[in-house]
C-alpha cells in the first residue's frame, strides 16, 4: 500500500527557536529537626510542640509542546505524516520565570493537646504515575565546540558526515521517556524535548587510525534520534533507527554497539542548491518504512540560536548494551550550519520508531556541508 505524499509550501522555513538554555530548578529541602534541649518544666506546664519540616519546593510545570501555527495534519493509509503549511513567521520565544526564595513565615506553635483515643488508619490510596528522576549531578553545558574526551588522540572510529539535513519537531518528554535507555532521561530546552530526522552521506568509515574504507564505508544514512542526559550529567543522543544502504556496516554496528541499524534502499541526489534524500527499508523492518525529503539550502548561519546549538552540538550517544548503559563520545569541528527550506517530506520513519507521527511542519530545518568525526572508546 503506497503512501500519499505531502508537498510543503515553498515558504515553509524551519523556525529557529531562540529559547533560553536549560535552567537548574532547585527545591527547598527539609531542615533537620534539632534535638529537644528544653529543660524539665513544672507540673501543669505544657511543652511547646516542635516546628514541622519545611514544605516542598514549587517548580514550574513543563509546558507541552504544541504544533506550529497554521498547520493541519492527517495520517495517510500507512500512518505517514502529512503536512500542509501556511507560511508564517514565528514570534519570539518566551522563557520561564525564575523562582525566588522569599523565606518562611514564623509562628508560635500551639501547646500539645492531651492524647485522645487511637483511631485506626484508613486504607492507602492508589499510587500516582511514576515520574522519571533527573540526573544525580548538574547537567553539563551546551558547547558549540567539542569537549576534550579522554583518548581523543587514539580514536576508535573515524568517518565524515557530509550533506546533512536536520529536521526537528517538538515533542512531549512524557512520550520520549519510555523509549530511552535505563539511566537516562529526556534532555529538554525550556521544558520541551525534540525528535530529529537527520539525512546525510556517511563517508569513509575507518577503524582506529586506519584509512577509511571507500566503498563499504561510504553510504547514505537517515536516522531518527532523541535527546538524552544521563545520571552523570552527560548530554547525548539516542538513536531509535538508523537506515543505511550497506548491509555489512549495518550488521557490524548492530553486533558491536547494539545500535538499531536497518538495511534500506537509499539515494542522495543534488541539483544545484536542492538535495533529495530517499530511503525504503529492506531488513529487519518494518519492511517498506520509508522517507523522501527535499530541501533547498540557504545562507550560512552566523549566530546559531540556543535551540540550534541544543539540536546539533551533541558530543556522545547513549545506548543500551547488554542491559547496561553505554556512552560513546565523539568530537568534530564546530558545525558549519546553513539555513534550509523544506520543499517536500513524505516519511513514516518517526512513527515506525515508536513515536507519534509529526504534527505540522518542523520546528527547525538546517543544512550542513559536513564535518570529519572521531569516536573514542565507549564508557559506562
Amino acid at each position: 500500500m503506497s503512501s500519499v505524499a505531502h508537498p510543503l509550501g515553498a515558504g515553509a522555513r524551519g523556525a529557529a527557536d531562540d529559547g533560553r538554555a536549560d535552567r537548574i530548578r532547585t527545591g527547598v529541602q527539609d531542615a533537620p529537626t534539632a534535638p529537644d534541649a528544653t529543660p524539665d518544666l513544672p507540673p501543669g506546664r505544657a511543652r511547646a510542640a516542635p516546628a514541622g519540616p519545611a514544605g516542598p519546593g514549587t517548580h514550574p510545570r513543563p509546558r507541552r509542546a504544541g504544533s506550529a501555527p497554521g498547520a493541519r495534519t492527517r495520517p495517510n493509509r500507512r500512518g505517514a505524516a502529512q503536512i500542509r503549511v501556511r507560511a508564517t513567521r514565528p514570534g519570539p520565544g518566551s522563557g520561564a520565570g525564575t523562582l525566588r526564595d522569599t523565606g518562611a513565615m514564623q509562628h508560635t506553635p500551639p501547646a500539645e493537646p492531651p492524647p485522645g483515643p487511637a483511631v485506626p488508619a484508613g486504607p492507602a490510596g492508589p499510587a500516582g504515575p511514576a515520574v522519571p528522576a533527573g540526573p544525580a549531578v548538574p547537567v553539563g553545558p551546551i558547547t558549540a565546540d567539542a569537549p576534550r574526551h579522554p583518548g581523543a588522540d587514539r580514536p576508535l572510529l573515524t568517518q565524515s558526515w557530509l550533506d546533512l539535513t536536520f529536521l526537528h519537531w517538538a515533542a512531549d518528554p512524557a512520550d520520549v521517556a519510555p523509549l530511552l535507555p535505563a539511566g537516562t532521561t529526556p534532555d529538554t530546552l525550556d521544558g520541551v524535548t525534540y525528535v530529529g530526522l537527520v539525512a546525510f552521506r556517511m563517508h569513509r568509515v575507518g577503524w582506529l587510525r586506519l584509512p577509511g574504507i571507500p566503498y563499504l564505508g561510504s553510504f547514505p544514512e537517515t536516522n531518527v534520534r532523541l535527546y538524552s542526559v544521563d545520571d552523570r550529567g552527560r548530554r547525548g543522543v539516542v538513536f531509535r533507527s538508523l537506515d543505511a544502504s550497506r548491509l555489512i556496516p549495518v550488521l557490524a554496528a548492530r553486533t558491536a554497539f547494539r545500535l538499531p541499524y536497518q538495511w534500506s534502499r537509499m539515494s542522495v541526489r543534488r541539483d544545484g542548491p536542492t538535495l533529495t534524500y530517499t530511503s525504503s527499508r529492506r531488513w529487519p523492518g518494518p519492511h517498506g518504512a520509508h522517507s523522501t525529503i527535499t530541501v533547498r539550502t540557504g545562507a550560512p548561519v552566523e549566530e546559531p540560536t540556543d535551540l540550534e546549538h541544543f539540536l546539533t552540538a551533541r558530543w556522545g550517544l547513549h545506548s543500551d548494551f547488554r542491559g547496561r548503559l553505554l556512552y560513546l563520545p565523539n568530537s568534530h569541528p564546530r558545525w558549519p550550519l546553513h539555513r534550509a527550506e523544506l520543499l517536500y517530506c513524505d516519511e513514516d520513519l518517526v512513527a515506525a520508531a515508536g513515536l507519534p507521527a509529526p504534527a505540522g511542519p518542523p520546528a527547525s530545518v538546517l543544512y550542513s556541508p559536513g564535518v570529519p568525526v572521531r569516536f573514542t572508546r565507549p564508557t559506562g
